[in-house]
Parts: structure tokens; C-alpha cells; sequence
């Protein structure tokens, strides 16, 4: 009899429309029935529309996705009276007390008993016994305790779907936690900590109150006539899509033990109330975006116990085997499928034996595959996919070649053609050929476009709905769409008939009749010999070998790799086959082996009888001998292939060797077992606060050895499970754990009957891992022996990390509100158990963790997320910092809403721990731009004003370079982008900060520049947008421009506004072409100019000016002939808060200017200067009633509305409170005290400015150093590029190219020898130079860039540095001459040397030590002259010598290479040597030095593993050799000759990219996904070897001789020239003479730095 109610796809739309009475329950596609390709399942995904909009479009938010699983009401069945009882007790007023006032009168009351539903009117079958009755409460409780019983009805799930998006059904539950960490323990409390093993996984302390984390919710029981559903939610992924299309998600073997701990406390729990899964598999694992677990128990074959069935004997057999066919009458998809010979569930290896002799259809064969992919019926995200076997033009024929599609190519590349599939591998950064899914969703929607609603189009399609758009016919159809076919086009005639007015149908060719003639001729050409012999090829272009490798390279069918491998997915392509597929068997050949003996014995009797010969009849016989053969050749083929993908059947399950008695009867016996009478939980006996924190106690490191496993395995062997039932989900398990291992599935159907028969295990187990290896055994003990799932979780195969983080997170999972959640975990973490648990714990839980930080929205909740992850910060190590906790941190500062935690986090003190903990290099290239996408586009003004605060407050401590290159120039680019006040104001107050003579060098030359270049923009034809964006860019340059005059001196003033004798605003009033708001804001601008400079100056400098601008305004036609004219009006856009007045034409520029010039300079002396004054007078009397008598009031009232500010784009209006000012001198950065006075001086007004200045005080206001820091920086005139303002949409990040002027700044000589090495902290302002010192020893000196000062060094070395690495360590760096030196960058201490010569050879440590300390004090830091020297190593040949080194930072550990080859591995962290990698000599007899060395593979660090996802690493070799080698194995990964000489440096831009240079003169890209034999890109054009390169992004420098050479990484070509050119000083009258021996790139500066063999170290841009 069966449980579930199966059902088509449209019959379970039917069912749901005729349920709810209402189109918005949509039934999205069929959940797949297990290993059934059928179009029938018990389970329907549905999407429910929660809002309905007046335009009848949908979108995501409007809907949510959830699971219906249909159950069969029988007579006598429990789960039917249970529901039915607790429907009558809604109905007669809810007697049990449930008492919810928002829930509609039939929808639901809920299971467990605190609700008080919970009874035995369920359980009224007079054949079930007391002890099953209870029982079957229990489990009901148990296994969904949040679940609301009650009548289907739109409104009932909708209520269920609602409480389960608010995420606040399970908040009493955490909030029992949180009074439990309050110190108030409670009885949910008790019991959760229970479920998760806090103390232990108990089994006496189950109320069925608390649902276990890691089973899926079940949201409701909704009964409808004949049926019941049950209500789960849609995991965005199951263990299965992990499997077969995102292996990486589960990124480390940790991961793997934490997915299984998860699964394994989930079967505790089922198995301690007394119930087995039953049918434990990969798709019954369900997995959330964070990959936590949740076990599915919504499927007919799950729950053997008793949680479905009355327990009796009849029902449990007919529940084993269920037949899958749609059971509602008159089913239209019946007839459809009923001729199909497929089984209920999937046997490929029968399947493919059937296909091949003929026994099943091409159809029914690919419907095999497609669920073995992973395709879903109705899934329009991932369909079930045909090919395409014609064109339609013409009927199909078999003895003609028209209208036969060629199934030897994809679909993709018939409709795109070969050219245009090569153009696209050939240029892709990824090579690829096809660039989507080869069945996209756009497809499916337009194919089923008739049958569809139209909120699914709208959607999938097109926002606007436009029916004559679809494709009209069939030819049409297939010519539109580089996609292949769908099933329904060979099937089901309804897909051409229009469910829709406005659409046609769909029009068959003309050589059909009807859609129901076209189905059955389309259908036989699938089957037809013509496609039978050719399908074989698009399997393999679909499911086979051609998706990958050289076969797909051929066969131009590449896909577009993800560009995540590590991100679960829940579609891809699924590659079944690895080898070509076998051509079904011909027709003629079926019967072949049938018929040839007795074939072949009619020939032989013609030839014995001597008759006359027929040789017609003998060369039929051999016809038929050479068919035997090729069928049996055909036959072996197909056998091998079948043997060799055995894998495709997976059995996860053991059936047990008995019959069903005693099935029966063990099931019983076990659930009388697990019925215990439960002793009351009392809150005294909940564990306390410090006993829960003693469980989160654990240690990186604290992992047992395979020895205790082997101990857990004797001693659990003596344990058995409950039952058989039990006992076959620990088999289950057990085999998931191999598979995911192994990536292939354990058990297939032959090796399952050769263990159920023999014993015999899979010889696969001998691929795992030891300690998995003896966890698998012990699951598949025979004899029912294995032991529990309790026993598996003690076991030492799951280290303590595993259990920590469980126990962290479980609560986090649960459906209660985002600020419980966030509550729980900051209280946590405020008691210390994030750092009890350890930084790998940690780790592992900040990915599940930062979703809830980031989705704050409450200002409660942001103090909250901002606690929680300060505390992450402090318990992690930087890599995992930057790569997991920056990007968080970028999302929440480029959200556009308004956020307290945004605020939080553009503070001060967090920007200091960012800098503290992961440096200013991380902060500038994650952090830094978000902060500056905070001030311009509608910046919410707290956010704004904090964001402004930060930038101030940073730019001196960046250093000048770097403020200007990543603050400024960003700032200044966002001219006309809506700008706000704050990052105006923030101009202003870092030109205050910085000094005069920076506003005067860097910013004052930038402002004039961008004014020129919006004035030559008003002239030229442009759009409208282009003009507007100059308008109000022009503004902004003003507004800036007016605060920054208010902090110069009067004569600074003068001297750089007049520096053209045109002063810029005066220019700017002259134009006719801008915009009225622009000549207001000029006007206001230049009348604060004349008070700034005074009386005298602004009669010598400005009124000669303006005498031409009054001539023009007063013989204007507006103040000639009166006020006829409205003018032109402004068109810039303005704040919609600005009620200023705005002039209407530029006659009211004499408003503007005229009045407040007569109140500063007295109205004779106005004009004298102006003839035209009486017609301006005039023109002021008559208009606006202004007389010089009064012109003190009058002027100042109209200033007051026609004093206007610049206009925004934000709807912020500014005004005279300014937050900025107020954070900085309040609770935002507090200045330094030697800031103070030039704070102080930006401060102060004019006036007392100007008394200061009388009394002394500049000496007062200026520096006391002879040099001021950045002395050398050049002005912006060298480093500003006008011309690109103007073409640039105002991004954040400068993307465009350097401009390298090839420009020495500053040289000085800082060795007496050849400059060998350089390296730049983070910060770029500390450069550490190694080389030649006095007496031809190495010396290592540190630089700071302000001044360019040696303030230390290290003078501990014997022969030259040619390495230094910084390491990131607090204050360490390692330098190498030939040994390496590891000291302290403070005080030039020596920590640690590392040698590989042998201890008879070298000092002890002691006494070298001593010896350089004794060198450190006795040298200065003065250079003395020294000839030049090379800088090669006496003894480069010498195998103990290390000839170079790199940083791996993420390991903290550094990699050398030596003079014999090798590679020494150093770990810095705990100061001693680790491995050596030696290397095989190349065709000489000795073998090569390591020249240089980098690691590679992907920056980004991956949580949970033991080093950095890089995977290689990288070594040249003095002969030109390059090998790569797997960096956890040190396997040879590649060796290829790269350079015709010595290999001078390697670096790794990119994942796949290396590039080499060498001393042949060129310089190589590797693309390390492609063939190496030849590179990628070969770079000429030095004259000389090349010394050594520098790359940021795609630009490369690269030094040769004493010339430098300008390249891109960019470029796609196979060649690219350079022209190597020599550097200049600043004034161009000196260049360089002297060879560059090593170069080092300032990114965020936009400055390299390079060495030479004279010692001298130079600062170009």
C-alpha cells in the first residue's frame, strides 16, 4: 500500500490550483523521486506568491520556494487520525490552549507540547497497542516539534511560509540559551545542549520540546480531502549537487569531519527515540548557503519505523516497493509514458545493456542520463535536456540527408560556426568555446512560453511582457536558439497550444497536421537507425569524455569553467563518462548472433554436397561470418564500458538478509526499547555558564593519533546499534563518508552482492585515507555489529575543533530572530569562548557567522554584529583576516542604505586594529575605497560625515604620496558624481592639515586644472549628460576652491589665483555658455575672494577684471529694455531642500557682485573703476528696490536668499552644522599633539591670523626642520593628467594606466657597492636596501621616504645581500648572503641564522651572535667609498649556499634555494628548518643554482586548511630552467626549459600566470593552464640581460642595463616590443649612467624604487 502520493508535474499544478483556489501557489518543478527518470514524484517544489503587485509581475522578494510532500489518507493510518483530531480541535475553539490570535481559524495549531495540541486524539486505531501509541506521539514531538497541523488553505501556508521568512519561529528556544548564559538555566536549554553532546548525546532528556539542528524543519501538516502535505523548506543545495558539481566546497578533510559530525548527531538523535532513517543517500542531505546540514525525512522510503505506518505487517511490505507512476485518474501524462520500459528506479548498467541490443528507446535511454546528471523535470533553471535532431525544413527521411541535424557537433557550435567558437578560445582571458549551459533557462521559458504563467516570463524572459516576440513555429524556433531540444517537444502534443489570448500557438511544419502528428513523427526520427548510430556522439558532447581534455578541445565544446570553484552549486554539467560512448547496435545487427550458426551451416552443406556452387549463398555466409565478428567485437566494447562505469549505480543502502517477519518483528522490539518513561527536567540540573565554557576549550593541534582510532575500533566492535534498521544508516553513512573521499560512490550493484553474499569489501577502500579507511571498515561490520551512531561521534576520527564549532554554531541555525542569534554568539564571545576555542575553531566559524553581521539592520543588533566581529578580528591570524573578514567588511560599507555598524566600522580605533593586525596595504586595497564610495551618490549624511572624519584623520600618518594618489585624487574624480559636502569639507581640512605649501603644490594646480577643463567643455558639442556632469563638476572645483582660500594667507592668495593675470573665478563669469547656478556660485565665490584679500588688492586685481564683465551686463537687453526676457534658467540639477533664490538670467549677476563690492571698497571708489555704473545702478533701483543710502541692510537681505550654495545631487541640504568638524575635535580622531599648532593655525579666523602673523608668528606656524617631510615629492602638475578628467565617469579606483615619465625625484648613495636587493613595507614609507658595504661585506640599511633617511641597519652579513623578505611578523625581517639572517627591524638584534653548511664549518650561534652585535655597534651609518663590485657571490656554485628566498606569508614561513638545486623550507614562526626538496640535475653534469623563486595558485586563503591555497610553487634555475612543484607534496609538477640563460626573477600576477625574465633579453608569460612548452607572450626589445622586474595589476617595469622598459600583461598578442628608455632627472637635464642592478614598485604611491651597481638608490615616478 502506498505512503506517498505520486504525481506529474501538471497534475500536481491541478491539484494546487484546485487546493488553494488561486494562481499563487506555483509549482516550480518535481523534487526529484530517488533514481527515478521519470516525470512523477511525491515531492513538488512550490513557489508562493506572498504579495501581489498591480502590475501581476513577481520578482524574488515577492515569492519564496518550499517543499509539498503529498501522503495518502488510509483508513486506520495514525498520522491521518492525528492530523484529522487536531483539525476538529482548531475548529471547536482550540480546547488545548493554543491560543493564537493571528492565525486564521483553520490554518494550524502546533505539535510539541508546549503548545498544548500535542494528545492521543490521533491515535484512536484500536490496532495499535498503549506502548505504540505513546510511541507514536513521542516521535511525532520529536522529529517535527515545530510543525502546525491543520486544513490546506492559501492562507494556512502562507501563515507557515511567513513565520518561517521572519525567522522567529524558534525564538524561544534561543532565548533559553540566552538566560542560560545569564546564569538562568531553563528545560529547552537543558535539552538543546543535550542534542548537540553538552554534556553528553543524551538520550533520557528528550521532551520533544527542541528540534535538532541538523533535521529539516517540518513546517506543517495541512490536510486536505484524501491527502495530507507536509510543509518543509527548500535547502539551497544537497549533498549530491556538492558531489557532482562543486567537489571544492567542501574545501579541506576538516570540513568533510564537520559535515559528518553534523549528519552522524542528527542519526543519534532519530535512532535514540527509536526510529531509523531508512534511506540515507547524498540527496537526502540537505545543505544551507553556509554548507550546514540538514537531514531530509521527507521521502515515502525514510522513517521505517512507524512514523507513516499502524505497524502492521501489510503496509511495511507494500512500503518497499513502491511504483512510480502518477496515481490521479484521467491523467493526461499517463498515456505519455505509459509504453516507457523504464523502471521505478535507475539501473543504468540494465538500462545501457537494453539500449545497446535495442530493448530501450534512444528516449527512454537519455532520460536515464539526464537523472543521472542531475536534471529535474520542470526545472527551467536545469531541464531535462534532448538534442535537436533536425531542422524541420523538410519531413523526415531516412534515405535523405536534408533536414538531419549533425549530432557530431553541439548545438552551440552549429548555430556560432567554428570561426567564431576559435575567435573566442583564442582571446578569452579563460579559454573557453561555450559560454552558457547547453540548455539555459531563457530556452526552456521560450520554449514552454504557451504553457507558462506570465509572471514566470516576466521573470525568465523579459520584464515586459511582448508575445509576438516567441518564436512562432518550430523552424523558427530552432534557427533562434543555439540551445538544444526538451523532452516535450517529443512527447506532449499540448506544449504548441496557447494558455494565453495574446499568443498564438505554437505552428507545426507543414509537412504535419497536427501537433499530436508532429509528436509522433518527431518522436520516431529520435528512434529512427539514421539518429540511433550518431547518438552516441552527442552523449559524449552532453554527459561524456568530449567535456573536458583534449577531446573537448577538438570537438570546440570547452565550457566557461566557474569562477568559484570552492562556492557550492546546485546545477552544472556533470561529465558521467571519461571514455567514448558506444555506437548503439544497428538494426541489421540484432539479430545476427541469432541467426549466424545456422547460416553459416546451410553454406557449409552447399559445399560438402558438390552441388553446383552458389556463390550468391556463400557471400551472404561470410556477409553474415563478418557481421558475427564486428557483433562481437561491438559486444566487448560495450561490456568493458559498462564494467568501467559500474559507478553510475550507487547503493548506499543494505537490505537486511531476513524476511519481512522479521523485519517486523526486530522493528517492534526496537521501538518497545527505545519507550522509556522520561524523568522531569528541572532547571537546577541545566549545566551553568563556566561548565558550557569548559566544552569550548580546545587546541589547534589537539587531534588524536591513528593509534587511538585503532583502540576506538576494537573496543566499539563489542557495541552493536538498536537494530538492522539502524544498523543500515551507519552502513549509509559510512559509504558517504568514502564517496566523499573518494569522489566516487563505494558500493555499486555487483561489488554490494559480492559483500552481501562473501563478505567481500570494495577494493576502493584501499584509496582512502588510513584514518578514514578504519572509520568505513568499522561502519561496514557484517552480523549487524557495527557500532552506533553515538560511538562514531566519540571517536577520536573527529578532533575537538569539530565538536567546538558544532557546539558554537547550532544554535545560530536555528529559525529565530537575527538579533537572538546575534545576542547569543556576542555573549558567547564576550565570556571568551571564541578564544578558548582557538583561531583554527574560530576560523571555521567566522563563513557561518558573517552572514548575520552583515545583515544587520537595527542599531541594537549593529552593536551587536560590530562586538562580534571586533572579537573574530582578535582571534584569527591575519591571512584568514584578510580573506574572509575584509570582504564582509567591504560589503557592509558599499551597501547604499544607511547602517549604525557602517559607522561603527569607519571609525578610528577599528581603522588602527586593521592597521595594526594586517598593515596599511591591506587596509588601502580592501578597505580604503568603500570608505570613499561613502561620500559621493546619495551618501547618507552620518555615514558621510564619519567617512570624511576617517579620511582626514588618516592622511598624515599615510604619508603624502599616498593621500594624494588614494584619496585626493579619488575625491577629485567624483567632481559632478554627487559629491557630498563631507567629502568637499574633507579637501579642505587635509589641505588644512598638510600645510599651505601642499594646497599650494598639490591641490591648488588640480582645481585650476579641472576649472580649464570644464570651461573648454562648455564650448564643445557634447550630449547633455556630459554638459551637466561639467556644470556641476565646475561647482564642486569652486566650493572646494572657496575653503581653501579661507586657510592660505592673504599673499598665497594673490600669488595663486592671479598666476594668468585672469583670476579663475572672474573666467569663470565671462562665459556665456554655463550654466546660471554655475556664474551664482562663481559670483558668491569671487566676493568672499575680495574679502579674503582686502580692499587694496581687490580694487588692483579684481575691478580691472570685472570692468568688462559690468560693461556687458549693463548693455544687456535684460537692463536695457527692462525685465521683458525671463532668461535662461538653470538646468543643473539642485537639492530638492535648496529654497535659495537663483538668478533666472545674467543680468542678476549684478546683484550678485555689484552691492557687496560697494560695501568693501565704498561705492566712489566702485565707480571710478566701472563707467557703467549709473545703468547698473538703475538697473538695481528699479528691480530691487536698491539705494546706496541703504545699501548695508539691502545688500545683506538680499545675500541672504541670493548667497547660494552649490548645488547636490544628494538630497542632503548643506548647511553651517558641520558633523565632520565635529567628530574630528570630538569623539572621532583625536589629533597628535604635534599637530596641535598647525591645527590650531587652519582654526583660526582671519583676523587673528593676521595679528599672529604681526606679533611673530610665522616662526611660531613653521616647521623647525631643515627639510619638511615628502620635500622631494613632486607638485600635481607632474603627476596630474588634465585631459583624462574629463573621460572619466568618476570611479573610485584609478584604473588607468601609469603614466611613467621614467623621472628621478631623488637619488642618494646608500651603499658603497651594487644595491642587490629591495624591499618596501607595507605602508610604503620604511625601505630596507641590501648590498655591498665596507670591506666588500653585505650591509642592510633602513630607509624612511619622508625624508629619505637611513635611521638603521644591519651589518651583520660576511658576503653581499641578495635577498631581503619582510616578514610579517611584529618587526622581523630576513635578509641572505648566502646564510640567511633573521633580526629585528628596531633595534638590528639578530634572532636566528639559518645555514646548510655543516656545524664544523660555522660559529656557534652564541659566538656569531656576539660577533654581530660587536659589527651593528662599530659601524655607523656613514657610506665609504669602495670599488664596485658585481655583487655575485664568491661561492654561488657552493650546494650549502642559499642563492635566493621568498616569503610565503600565509605560512609564515620562508622557502630558500640553494647553490645544488634545492629547496630548504623555513618556519619562521618557530624558528627552525623544515623540509628539504632536492632537485635532479638538468642535461650538465652538475646541477644548477636556484636564481629565483615565487609561489603561485590562487591569493586567496581557504579556511580549514593546514597552508595557502596556492598549490605550487615555482623555482628558476641559472640554466634557464623552470620547475614546478605541488607545495604539499613537493611532486614535480612541470620542468621545461624557459630561457636561453641565467633566470633573473619569477613572479606569479595571476592564478594560471608566471612571468620569467632572464639575462637572454626577453622576458616570458606563461599561462600555466595551456601547454608549456611555449609561452603565452614573449616581451622584447632590451638591449641588455634584464635584471629584474616589478608588477602591479597589469602594468610591468623592467630594468635592463640603465634603462627601464614599460609593459602590460593586458595585451593579448604573442609578441610585444618595448622601448627600453633611460631615467632623466626631474628637470630633464641629467640621465642615469650607471647599470640598474633591482627595482621595487610603490603601488598606492605611484613611485618605483630602483638600485644600482653604484650603490645609489633612486625615487622615480
Amino acid at each position: 500500500m502506498e505512503d506517498t502520493v505520486i504525481m506529474c508535474l501538471d497534475c500536481w499544478q491541478q491539484r494546487m490550483d484546485s487546493i488553494f483556489q488561486t494562481e499563487r501557489v506555483l509549482v516550480s518543478y518535481l523534487h526529484p523521486h530517488p533514481h527515478s527518470p521519470l516525470p512523477f514524484s511525491s515531492r513538488a517544489v512550490c513557489q508562493i506568491q506572498l504579495t501581489e503587485r498591480v502590475d501581476k509581475t513577481s520578482s524574488k522578494e515577492d515569492t519564496a520556494e518550499i517543499i509539498l510532500v503529498a501522503v495518502a489518507n488510509h483508513e486506520g493510518q495514525c498520522l491521518r487520525k492525528y492530523i484529522g483530531g487536531q483539525v476538529s480541535v482548531i475548529v471547536e475553539g482550540n480546547k488545548f490552549g493554543n491560543d493564537r490570535k493571528d492565525l486564521p481559524r483553520d490554518s494550524c495549531c502546533c505539535l510539541n507540547h508546549n503548545g498544548g495540541a500535542l494528545g492521543v486524539v490521533g491515535c484512536q486505531n484500536p490496532n495499535i497497542n498503549y506502548c505504540d501509541r505513546l510511541l507514536y506521539l513521542k516521535n511525532i514531538a520529536t522529529l517535527g516539534p515545530i510543525a502546525n497541523v491543520g486544513t490546506a488553505s492559501y492562507a494556512a501556508i502562507k501563515h507557515l511560509v511567513c513565520n518561517f521568512l521572519s525567522s522567529s519561529i524558534e525564538n524561544k528556544t534561543l532565548e533559553s540559551l540566552n538566560l542560560l548564559l545569564e546564569g538562568k538555566p531553563t528545560r529547552e536549554a537543558a535539552e538543546f545542549l543535550h542534542l548537540v553532546g553538552i554534556p553528553d548525546f543524551g538520550e533520557s532528556i528528550t521532551s520533544g520540546c527542541v528540534r535538532h539542528p541538523n533535521i529539516v524543519p517540518n513546517l506543517g501538516l495541512l490536510k486536505i480531502d484524501g491527502y495530507s502535505f507536509m510543509l518543509y523548506p527548500k535547502a539551497p543545495y544537497t549533498l549530491e549537487n556538492i558531489l557532482h558539481y562543486s567537489p571544492g566546497a567542501l574545501k579541506s578533510d576538516w570540513h568533510i569531519r564537520f559535515l559528518m559530525y553534523q549528519v552522524l548527531s542528527a542519526l543519534v538523535h532519530m535512532h535514540s527515540s527509536g526510529v531509523a532513517h531508512g534511506a540515507l543517500d547524498p540527496l537526502s542531505i540537505m545543505l544551507k548557503d553556509s554548507c550546514w546540514c540538514w537531514l531530509s525525512l521527507s521521502d515515502g522510503r525514510c522513517l521505517k519505523s512507524h512514523l507513516l505506518h499502524s505497524g502492521g505487517e501489510e503496509e511495511l511490505v507494500g512500503s518497499l516497493s513502491v511504483k512510480v507512476t502518477c496515481c490521479m485518474p484521467h491523467c493526461s501524462c499517463e498515456a505519455m509514458y505509459s509504453d516507457l520500459k523504464l523502471s521505478s528506479s535507475i539501473d543504468w548498467t540494465s538500462d545501457f545493456k537494453r539500449w545497446w541490443k535495442g530493448e530501450l528507446t534512444n528516449y527512454e535511454y537519455l532520460l536515464t542520463l539526464n537523472r543521472l546528471s542531475g536534471r529535474r523535470w520542470g526545472d527551467c533553471t536545469f531541464h531535462t535536456v534532448m538534442p535537436w535532431v533536425m531542422d524541420f525544413s523538410v519531413r523526415p527521411d531516412e534515405h535523405s540527408h536534408s533536414g538531419w541535424r549533425d549530432l557530431q557537433k553541439s548545438k552551440w557550435r552549429l548555430a556560432k560556426g567554428d570561426e567564431q567558437l576559435d575567435f573566442t578560445y583564442l582571446t578569452s582571458e579563460v579559454p573557453h568555446h561555450v559560454s552558457d549551459e547547453c540548455l539555459s533557462e531563457l530556452a526552456v521559458c521560450s520554449y514552454k512560453a504557451r504553457r507558462l504563467p506570465l509572471s514566470v516570463l516576466r521573470c525568465a524572459v523579459r520584464s515586459v511582457y511582448e508575445p509576438n516576440e516567441y518564436p512562432a513555429t518550430m523552424q523558427r524556433l530552432y534557427q533562434w536558439t543555439p540551445d538544444e531540444c526538451i523532452p516535450e517537444f517529443y512527447s506532449d502534443p499540448r506544449i504548441f497550444q496557447s494558455i494565453h489570448s495574446e499568443m498564438s500557438d505554437l505552428a507545426v511544419p507543414s509537412w504535419a497536421s497536427s501537433p499530436e502528428e508532429f509528436i509522433e513523427l518527431h518522436r520516431a526520427a529520435l528512434e529512427s537507425d539514421r539518429v540511433s548510430q550518431k547518438i552516441h556522439h552527442w552523449i559524449d558532447l552532453t554527459f561524456g569524455y568530449k567535456l573536458s581534455g583534449e577531446a573537448a578541445i577538438a570537438a570546440k565544446n570547452v565550457t566557461l569553467p566557474t569562477s568559484e570553484p570552492t562556492m557550492p552549486r546546485a546545477t552544472g554539467r556533470r561529465q558521467l563518462f571519461s571514455e567514448p560512448h558506444p555506437m548503439r547496435l544497428h538494426s541489421s545487427w540484432r539479430n545476427t548472433h541469432y541467426h549466424h550458426k545456422q547460416e553459416m551451416n546451410t553454406a557449409c552443406e552447399i559445399r560438402e554436397n558438390g552441388s553446383k556452387t552458389n556463390f550468391k549463398a556463400i557471400e551472404e555466409a561470410e556477409d553474415v561470418n563478418h557481421r558475427g565478428i564486428d557483433y562481437l567485437e561491438a559486444l566487448e566494447a560495450a561490456a568493458s564500458f559498462c564494467e568501467h562505469f559500474r559507478n553510475l549505480n550507487p547503493c548506499y543502502t543494505v537490505h537486511p538478509q531476513g524476511s519481512i517477519e522479521n523485519i517486523c518483528e526486530q522493528s517492534t522490539k526496537a521501538r518497545a526499547e527505545s519507550v522509556v518513561v522520561q524523568a522531569p527536567v528541572h532547571e537546577s540540573s541545566c549545566i551553568g555558564l563556566n561548565g558550557l565554557l569548559e566544552y569550548f576549550e580546545s587546541e589547534d593541534d589537539d587531534e588524536k593519533g591513528f593509534q587511538e582510532l585503532l583502540m576506538w575500533k576494537k573496543k566499539s566492535s563489542c557495541q552493536g546499534s538498536y537494530s538492522e534498521d539502524m544498523s543500515g544508516d551507519i552502513f549509509s553513512m559510512g559509504c558517504i563518508l568514502a564517496e566523499l573521499h573518494l569522489k566516487q560512490p563505494l558500493f555499486d550493484p555487483i561489488s554490494l552482492t559480492m559483500y552481501k553474499e562473501h563478505g567481500s569489501l570494495p577494493g576502493l577502500l584501499q584509496k582512502l585515507p588510513p584514518h578514514v579507511q578504519v572509520l568505513v571498515e568499522s561502519s561496514l561490520e557484517r552480523d549487524w555489529k557495527r557500532p552506533s551512531a553515538k560511538s562514531f561521534l566519540e571517536s577520536p576520527y573527529f578532533p575537538p575543533t569539530v565538536r567546538t564549532v558544532y557546539q558554537f554554531l547550532a544554535p545560530l541555525q536555528f529559525m529565530a530572530s537575527l538579533g537572538s542569534r546575534l545576542q547569543y554568539a556576542a555573549k558567547l564571545a564576550r565570556e571568551g569562548a571564541l578564544r578558548l576555542m582557538g583561531s583554527f575553531a574560530a576560523e571555521m566559524s567566522v563563513s557561518h557567522c558573517l552572514p548575520l553581521i552583515v545583515d544587520t539592520s537595527s542599531d541594537s543588533e549593529a552593536e551587536l554584529a560590530f562586538y562580534l566581529l571586533k572579537e573574530f578580528m582578535k582571534c584569527l591570524r591575519p591571512p584568514a583576516v584578510k580573506t574572509l573578514i575584509l570582504p564582509a567588511i567591504q560589503n557592509i560599507l558599499q551597501t547604499t542604505e544607511y547602517s549604525h555598524l557602517k559607522v561603527a566600522l569607519l571609525q578610528n580605533s577599528f581603522v588602527r586594529d586593521i592597521w595594526k593586525q594586517l598593515g596599511k596595504q591591506a587596509y588601502l586595497e580592501k578597505i580604503h575605497p568603500s570608505v570613499i564610495s561613502n561620500l559621493y551618490m546619495l551618501p547618507h549624511k552620518n555615514t558621510a560625515s564619519a567617512a570624511s572624519v576617517l579620511l582626514i584623520g588618516s592622511c598624515e600618518e599615510l604619508g603624502v604620496p599616498i593621500s594624494i594618489h588614494q584619496t585626493i585624487m579619488p575625491l577629485v574624480r567624483c567632481f559632478g558624481k554627487g559629491l557630498a559636502a563631507d567629502g568637499i569639507d574633507a579637501l579642505i581640512r587635509i589641505g588644512g592639515l598638510l600645510g599651505e605649501k601642499f594646497v599650494v603644490r598639490q591641490l591648488l594646480p588640480i582645481l585650476r586644472s579641472i576649472a580649464s577643463s570644464c570651461i573648454a567643455l562648455a564650448y564643445m558639442d557634447k550630449p547633455e549628460p556630459v554638459q551637466s556632469w561639467s556644470s556641476l563638476a565646475l561647482i564642486d572645483c569652486l566650493a572646494t576652491l572657496d575653503g581653501l582660500i579661507a586657510i592660505l594667507t592673504r599673499d598665497a592668495v594673490i600669488s595663486e589665483l592671479f598666476q594668468d593675470e585672469v583670476c579663475l573665478h572672474v573666467k569663470v563669469l565671462m562665459q556665456k555658455h554655463l550654466d546660471l547656478v554655475v556664474l551664482q556660485v562663481a559670483a558668491n565665490a569671487l566676493v568672499a575672494v575680495c574679502q579674503r584679500i582686502g580692499l587694496d588688492a581687490t580694487a588692483l586685481h579684481i575691478l580691472p577684471q570685472l570692468k568688462e564683465l559690468f560693461d556687458e551686463l549693463a548693455f544687456s537687453p535684460e537692463i536695457s529694455h527692462g525685465p521683458g526676457s525671463q532668461g535662461l534658467k538653470a538646468n543643473v540639477v539642485k537639492s530638492k531642500s535648496d529654497e535659495e533664490a537663483q538668478i533666472v538670467s545674467r543680468s542678476d549677476l549684478v546683484l550678485l557682485l555689484y552691492p557687496p563690492l560697494a560695501s568693501l571698497l565704498g561705492i566712489e571708489k566702485l565707480r571710478q573703476c566701472c563707467t557703467t555704473w549709473l545703468l547698473l545702478e538703475q538697473f538695481l533701483s528699479r528691480h530691487y528696490s536698491w539705494k546706496w543710502e541703504h545699501a548695508g541692510e539691502t545688500c545683506g537681505t538680499g545675500l541672504k536668499n541670493l548667497y547660494a550654495q552649490r548645488p547636490l545631487l544628494s538630497n542632503i541640504p548643506p548647511s553651517e552644522y558641520n558633523p565632520a568638524k565635529l567628530l574630528l575635535n570630538g569623539v572621532g580622531w583625536s589629533i597628535p599633539q604635534s599637530q596641535l599648532m598647525r591645527t590650531g593655525k587652519n582654526s583660526l579666523n582671519h583676523k587673528q591670523l593676521e595679528d599672529l602673523q604681526s606679533v611673530g608668528g610665522p616662526e611660531v606656524l613653521t616647521s623647525s626642520h631643515k627639510r619638511e617631510p615628502w620635500f622631494w615629492f613632486p607638485g600635481s602638475t607632474d603627476i596630474w593628467e588634465g585631459s583624462d578628467f574629463a573621460n572619466r565617469a568618476g570611479n573610485l579606483k584609478d584604473e588607468l594606466p601609469w603614466k611613467i615619465k621614467a623621472s628621478v625625484l631623488h637619488s642618494v648613495r646608500a651603499h658603497a657597492g651594487t644595491l642587490r636587493a629591495l624591499a618596501v613595507d607595507g605602508d610604503e614609507c620604511t625601505v630596507y636596501s641590501g648590498g655591498v658595504g665596507t670591506g666588500f661585506k653585505g650591509i642592510v640599511r633602513k630607509w624612511e621616504l619622508p625624508e629619505i633617511d637611513s635611521i638603521s641597519g644591519y651589518f651583520g652579513h660576511e658576503e653581499i645581500v641578495n635577498g631581503i623578505c619582510i616578514l610579517s611578523a611584529s618587526q622581523r625581517v630576513a635578509s641572505c648572503d648566502g646564510t640567511i639572517h633573521i633580526w629585528n627591524s628596531q633595534n638590528s638584534k639578530l634572532i636566528k641564522v639559518f645555514s646548510e653548511l655543516e656545524l664544523s664549518t660555522v660559529s656557534s650561534h652564541s659566538s656569531f651572535s656576539s660577533t654581530v652585535s660587536k659589527v651593528n655597534t662599530e659601524h655607523g651609518t656613514g657610506i665609504n667609498a669602495a670599488p664596485l663590485s658585481g655583487g655575485i657571490l664568491s661561492n654561488a656554485f657552493n650546494g650549502t649556499l642559499y642563492t635566493c628566498m621568498h616569503y610565503l606569508e600565509s605560512d609564515d614561513m620562508l622557502v630558500a634555494g640553494t647553490g645544488c638545486g634545492s629547496l630548504r623550507f623555513i618556519d619562521v614562526a618557530q624558528d627552525r628548518k623544515l623540509h628539504l626538496w632536492k632537485c635532479e640535475a638538468f642535461e650538465s653534469s652538475f646541477a644548477s643554482i636556484v636564481s629565483s623563486i615565487c609561489y603561485c595558485g590562487s591569493d586567496k586563503w581557504q579556511a580549514g586548511t593546514s597552508s595557502s591555497s596556492s598549490s605550487w610553487i615555482a623555482a628558476g634555475f641559472s640554466s634557464g630552467h623552470c620547475r614546478l612543484l605541488d607545495i604539499r607534496s613537493g611532486n614535480l609538477v612541470a620542468l621545461w626549459r624557459a630561457h636561453d640563460g641565467f633566470i633573473t626573477k619569477l613572479a606569479a600576477p595571476e592564478d594560471h600566470l608566471l612571468v620569467s625574465s632572464s639575462l637572454d633579453r626577453k622576458i616570458c608569460i606563461w599561462d600555466l593552464r595551456r601547454n608549456w612548452s611555449a609561452p603565452l607572450r614573449v616581451i622584447r626589445g632590451h638591449s641588455d640581460g634584464i635584471s629584474g622586474f616589478s608588477i602591479w595589476g597589469q602594468d610591468m617595469i623592467s630594468v635592463s642595463g640603465n634603462k627601464i622598459g614599460i609593459s602590460s600583461l593586458s595585451k593579448s598578442s604573442d609578441e610585444q616590443q618595448i622601448f627600453p628608455q633611460k631615467l632623466y632627472a626631474a628637470d630633464r637635464s641629467t640621465k642615469n649612467m650607471s647599470a640598474l642592478s633591482s627595482i621595487c614598485v610603490l603601488p598606492f604611491s605611484r613611485l618605483f624604487l630602483v638600485g644600482s651597481e653604484d650603490g645609489h638608490l633612486k625615487t622615480c615616478c
